[in-house]
């Protein structure tokens, strides 16, 4: 399963907060970007365990968003 993160660089926790908005309130931070990615994927399976746990079987959504930047 492949799923959207925004990842952000957040100065206070000089860091990286990495959001999963098709799972709402799956989050996960790090302070590098390789070890953001690696906490929030672990937080997707965590989500996704929980889910099935409590019997609420994931959906994906149809088509999806992609956030990018442009540099001008």
């Amino acid at each position: 399963m492949k799923f959207q993160v925004v990842f952000s660089y957040d100065s206070e926790y000089k860091g990286y907060v990495a959001d999963v908005p098709e799972l709402p309130g799956c989050m996960s931070q790090g302070k590098t970007l390789d070890e953001a990615v690696e906490n929030v994927r672990d937080a997707i399976r965590g989500y996704l365990h929980v889910l099935q746990k409590h019997g609420k079987p994931y959906v994906a959504r149809d088509g999806g968003t992609f956030v990018g930047e442009v540099a001008v």
